[in-house]
């Protein structure tokens, strides 16, 4: 994050019954632990739904379908102590490979650095208010 910047992303949720893959991150002046969809910065001159696809074959190195949008948020945010602001684009999606339904985690990568664990996490945990799910607003946008 660049400090004063607003940050375009694009992620992408993937639901399975009353689940949703997420990753798992952590923000240590907050001690807490929090969830978001997969995706990445978008790129100048890319469509959203063609960064969710690159971002996830560079990260977790799976292939995506992108099947529709389904809204913004703006999300204004203090992680590590630091001021964020990003606008984000969120689509829904699927695997193409099915095993990734069963799977129990998977590592995000970046040139060998492991970024983060994604793994599947029902929503209730996100409706008890268990644990964050960010962008703020997403919860929402995803209830019937």
């Amino acid at each position: 994050m660049k400090p004063g910047k607003v940050r375009p992303l694009a992620i992408c949720v993937f639901r399975q019954d009353d689940r949703i893959f997420v990753a798992e991150g952590y923000d240590k002046v907050k001690d807490q632990t929090f969830y978001r969809p997969l995706g990445g910065r978008i790129e100048f001159g890319e469509y959203g739904r063609d960064t969710v696809v690159r971002e996830l074959g560079e990260e977790i190195k799976q292939a995506v379908t992108v099947q529709k949008y389904l809204g913004t948020l703006e999300n204004i945010f203090t992680y590590e102590g630091k001021a964020g602001h990003e606008i984000v684009l969120i689509y829904a999606g699927e695997f193409v490979d099915p095993a990734m339904y069963s799977a129990e985690s998977v590592q995000g990568e970046d040139d060998g650095e492991i970024l983060f664990t994604a793994r599947w996490i029902p929503l209730d945990v996100f409706r008890r208010g268990e644990a964050p799910l960010y962008p703020t607003g997403l919860l929402d946008l995803l209830e019937p």
